[in-house]
């Protein structure tokens, strides 16, 4: 069964396209723990989640860098963290309430993820954007468990998947 899902998109619209697909299989208490550089498209991404998660096209998905958590309604609520300007102690997030969104009522998108403690998530999809300047990002999705796994498995399968122009690759 794979966990592992490797694109190359070419454009943001490709990004959030992708993110789309994954945003429309995802149900409430799951997570997305996003990675990669500034300017990599963590964002990008979010916005793409939001319109999988029917997030109204009025709400402006913005990084939350300065606010830490945005939370959009859609078909269920979008958490949205950064925690680029946490120390990533369980302090710092027991404080903003990752707990309680963690497993909760909605979806959960944290970027600068690598900031968690190691096992703060168990079952989540782990999101890496490579920014690469001739080709676009290069997006790797990895599941962490089985409910991850299962919806990996169905995006890499879809009809709308990959997103045109994309380049896709999936591993066991």
């Amino acid at each position: 069964m794979a966990d592992r899902l490797e694109i190359i998109a070419h454009t943001a619209d490709e990004t959030r396209a992708l993110a789309r697909a994954l945003g429309a299989g995802l149900t409430a208490g799951m997570a997305v723990a996003l990675t990669g550089d500034l300017g990599s498209g963590k964002t990008t991404f979010v916005q793409g989640l939001a319109a999988g998660l029917d997030v109204p096209a009025d709400y402006y998905i913005t990084s939350p860098t300065f606010t830490l958590v945005n939370v959009y309604p859609g078909r269920v609520p979008l958490y949205h963290a950064d925690l680029y300007r946490l120390s990533g102690t369980g302090d710092d997030l027991t404080a903003l309430g990752l707990d309680e969104m963690a497993g909760g009522d909605g979806v959960l998108a944290i970027e600068w993820a690598e900031r968690l403690p190691r096992g703060y998530l168990t079952d989540f999809i782990a999101v890496n954007l490579k920014f690469q300047r001739d080709h676009g990002r290069r997006i790797t999705l990895f599941a962490t468990g089985r409910e991850s796994r299962d919806l990996i498995k169905t995006l890499a399968a879809s009809q709308a998947f990959p997103p045109k122009g994309s380049d896709s690759r999936m591993r066991d």
